[in-house]
């Protein structure tokens, strides 16, 4: 197994790796980390229907983003 994989710490089997952000000195940097559990037989797993089971799971709420008004007009052209 390479450095780049990650496990789940309960049952050892390999996870996904997914991004995440974080806040450093004012802006977002992505944050690669370990993701959930997908083994049904283990403590950690988390549906992929978003129901979460076991422990130390957090949920996020997801937030929808809509365009600009008027997406013609760029912020460039303003000044």
């Amino acid at each position: 197994m390479g450095t780049d994989e990650h496990v789940c710490p309960v049952c050892k089997q390999p996870v996904a790796t997914v991004v995440r952000r974080h806040k450093t000195l004012g802006a977002f940097v992505p944050v690669w980390g370990p993701g959930p559990c997908r083994n049904p037989k283990c403590e950690a797993y988390a549906d992929p229907s978003g129901a979460r089971a076991g422990r130390g799971h957090q949920t996020h709420q997801v937030r929808q983003v809509h365009p600009r008004d008027h997406p013609e007009e760029s912020v460039a052209d303003e000044s």
